[in-house]
């Protein structure tokens, strides 16, 4: 005689709850809280490089609900590191305000210079890791 199928159960391996629905558990999935954060540039490059790299983690925070909140905080954390970055090389190759008045062309191009460098490294350090 067959045992009768629990309503929930949970899943140790990968820390989800199912729901016994007819024959079949299903994932019980919550709608995460409100988080209106903007994903932005860089939390979308990190979710294509999920993608690509990281199925297993990416699949996880998406049926966790977690996926918005961990790309709107890896936005936050490396537009704050690229604003540092971009302040800290302006002071060490003196591209000042100074600069920019007495030559816009010099100034835009130091400032698309440290731009890219910057950039660079936000996509190593924090992007593609």
């Amino acid at each position: 005689m067959m045992s009768e199928l629990k309503s929930t159960i949970h899943d140790e391996t990968n820390g989800l709850d199912y729901i016994l629905v007819g024959d079949y558990y299903i994932p019980a999935i919550e709608l995460p809280e409100e988080d209106d954060r903007p994903i932005g540039k860089w939390g979308w490059m990190h979710r294509a490089y999920l993608e690509k790299t990281n199925s297993l983690l990416l699949t996880h925070l998406i049926l966790t609900g977690k996926l918005h909140t961990y790309l709107a905080d890896l936005n936050e954390q490396a537009q704050n590191r690229y604003r540092l970055i971009v302040q800290q090389i302006m002071e060490g190759e003196d591209v000042t305000e100074d600069l920019k008045l007495r030559s816009q062309w010099e100034w835009v191009k130091a400032m698309s210079s440290i731009s890219s460098r910057a950039e660079e490294i936000i996509r190593r350090e924090i992007i593609y890791s």
